[in-house]
């Protein structure tokens, strides 16, 4: 499991005119299983991703899929994480 933090480059007018895009690529994700849950941080200054993916490198290939990275509007923080305690039902999160 990976947790994406990315953190805005650019002013909040860039990055509107791409969050239509961002929202279809994670529609995209969460559709193909790779996404658990996201949202913007608070106040406003990036968002995180919580990835499922079965390697860093397989992370990576949907990150870079994001109109945000390829746009440039964020930098991007990935952590690798291994859940050890979690509540009931979220085991099924974790395995791929």
């Amino acid at each position: 499991m990976f947790i994406f933090i990315l953190t805005y480059q650019k002013p909040l007018e860039e990055v509107e005119k791409h969050l239509q895009e961002h929202r279809i690529y994670l529609d995209t994700n969460y559709q193909a299983g790779h996404f658990i849950a996201s949202g913007r941080q608070e106040p406003r200054i990036g968002g995180v991703i919580l990835c499922r993916a079965e390697s860093k490198e397989k992370a990576q290939e949907i990150l870079v899929q994001d109109p945000f990275f390829i746009h440039q509007i964020a930098k991007y923080d990935v952590i690798e994480f291994l859940p050890a305690k979690y509540a009931e039902g979220f085991d099924r999160y974790i395995n791929i």
